[in-house]
């Protein structure tokens, strides 16, 4: 994705403080209050950036499942089985942190970064409760392979921030520099 100058220091201002004002963008990039407006505005619309919050669920464990399905299981049609629940919290909201589609020796993949207080749990929920749901879902037939892997401690997420290194009171910290910042 090319953006221009002024496009790259308004997204390295928010990188640093997704909550910063456009005034404060402008004061600290030097780039005109209103074009930092409008150029904020059209890469929101265009959806070339997005906001998320993460909340820090310090006491939980993480462990990243590998699903493979079975050749003839798409990504469109995983998608459209997913669509259908879209908008209602559902079992996948409360235990899945992340996940994303992957391709595996050919094969459609599924990873699914599932969090709870305890190994067991983690386990327990994704045999007892993910796994039946998503056979359910997709057919009895269409996983061929899971393997899965304890995850520790995040060093890194969307290129620049560093959780124990420059993240203070959930953002980067103020003496971070904008040329610091990957866009």
């Amino acid at each position: 994705m090319e953006f221009d100058e002024q496009e790259k220091l308004i997204i390295k201002a928010l990188i640093k403080d997704p909550r910063m004002s456009d005034n404060s963008i402008g004061k600290l990039t030097k780039v005109p209050i209103r074009t930092v407006s409008r150029k904020r505005k059209k890469l929101e619309q265009e959806n070339k950036i997005d906001y998320y919050i993460s909340v820090n669920h310090k006491d939980k464990i993480r462990h990243l499942y590998m699903v493979k399905f079975r050749m003839g299981i798409t990504k469109k049609k995983l998608m459209e089985e997913i669509k259908k629940e879209s908008k209602v919290k559902s079992l996948f909201t409360e235990m899945i942190y992340e996940s994303h589609f992957a391709e595996i020796e050919g094969h459609t993949a599924e990873l699914l970064m599932i969090e709870g207080k305890s190994d067991n749990e983690v386990s327990e929920n994704f045999n007892g409760k993910i796994l039946p749901s998503m056979l359910k879902n997709h057919g009895q037939d269409s996983i061929i392979e899971i393997k899965t892997i304890r995850l520790s401690n995040t060093i890194r997420l969307f290129h620049n921030y560093l959780p124990f290194i420059n993240i203070k009171n959930g953002k980067l910290m103020h003496d971070w520099h904008l040329d610091s910042i990957y866009v």
